[in-house]
């Protein structure tokens, strides 16, 4: 038994009830495969907020640093408050705080599902430090500023260093994949200086990997194209704003934001997070879809075995993967998202399930 010490972060709206409903299918890992993990919990959000007077405090961030991986529930930062009162993103924090340069996102059609049009089986590798998103490009204060009432700036950072860290994560990933082909997205024929330097990179990474393929795509062709025929696209690599914008269209050709699976790894950490939002509108319901948190808490499990902390992980994590898609197979367990009659327990509860026959 090896072990892992994992920080398990709630968040806000729905996010306790997949954060409780991902604790089921990591207790039966737990149980099938003696991972021996440490579950840790910590306070963010809206309650971290009435007790501590901020939506992440310094603790978490300590907490989150000293742990082997990170489990982080959807949050509600655009109802936060102002920064200057606490309303600090937990995501943006930890990710900039643990440098979590590189977010992965697979998207993989769900056979059960039996969804019509062209299948789709690709994973979107986003810059995930820079670029426009305005809590990430500036040593001091947010990337925007409004220099009159009527006039409102924006700086994106883009620099050679993240660029050439993102594009060496994108090929040594399509080395493991069997298309072994990477799309560089970007739009340099009009942010030519930074979507330029972001190129540069690419190409240099490109000639060190000549066996695999490497072509080059405009973001507005490459939504089009995504749509018309995803079956063309392997691994994709891009900068923050466009990364996120894609892997959530891929995410719903795919079969459902509910589904995508998301990991932040960095050299020393990894966070698993759902892909899509806090939905505080179903929240306590029963209704929400625990997969896209529990699909990253697999990558998460494998992420550990790939580094030795977890050997028996990766094992783990396949049978999870194993154990969606028994469940997805069953109407009875899918939850209404997905067109089922089940709830957030009984489909975690199918994952489990599956989990233990795999083992």
């Amino acid at each position: 038994m090896s072990g892992a010490r994992l920080l398990i972060l709630e968040g806000d709206g729905i996010g306790p009830e997949i954060v409780a409903a991902t604790r089921t299918v990591l207790d039966a890992c737990d149980a099938a495969y003696g991972l021996a993990l440490r579950l840790e919990t910590a306070e963010i959000g809206f309650s971290a907020l009435d007790a501590h007077g901020t939506t992440i405090p310094d603790t978490v961030v300590a907490a989150a640093r000293a742990a082997d991986g990170v489990i982080l529930g959807p949050v509600s930062h655009n109802d936060y408050p102002p920064v200057a009162k606490g309303g600090l993103n937990p995501s943006g924090v930890l990710r900039k705080s643990l440098d979590l340069y590189a977010n992965i996102r697979p998207a993989r059609t769900p056979e059960a599902l039996g969804l019509p049009g062209r299948a789709v089986d690709l994973v979107t590798v986003r810059e995930n430090t820079e670029g426009f998103y305005a809590d990430r490009n500036m040593f001091e204060g947010p990337g925007e500023f409004r220099p009159d009432p009527d006039i409102a700036l924006a700086i994106r950072k883009i620099s050679r260093r993240a660029c050439r860290r993102i594009a060496e994560a994108a090929f040594a990933l399509a080395e493991t994949r069997p298309a072994r082909h990477v799309t560089a997205v970007h739009k340099a024929n009009v942010l030519r200086i930074s979507d330029g330097l972001f190129l540069e990179e690419c190409r240099a990474v490109a000639a060190d990997h000549p066996d695999l393929r490497y072509d080059e795509v405009l973001i507005d062709a490459m939504a089009a194209h995504l749509v018309r025929d995803p079956g063309r696209y392997d691994v994709i690599v891009t900068t923050n704003m466009y990364g996120d914008i894609l892997s959530d269209l891929a995410a719903e050709l795919s079969g459902s934001l509910g589904l995508a699976g998301s990991l932040n790894a960095g050299a020393d950490h990894a966070m698993a997070q759902a892909q899509h939002g806090s939905a505080p509108d179903i929240a306590g319901q029963g209704k929400a879809n625990p997969v896209s948190l529990i699909a990253s808490v697999a990558m998460l499990l494998d992420w550990l075995a790939q580094r030795g902390t977890l050997p028996e992980g990766a094992a783990a994590a396949a049978a999870i993967q194993a154990g969606i898609a028994a469940a997805l197979a069953d109407s009875a367990t899918r939850t209404p998202d997905l067109g089922g009659t089940g709830t957030t327990t009984t489909l975690a509860d199918a994952v489990a399930d599956g989990v233990r026959r795999a083992a």
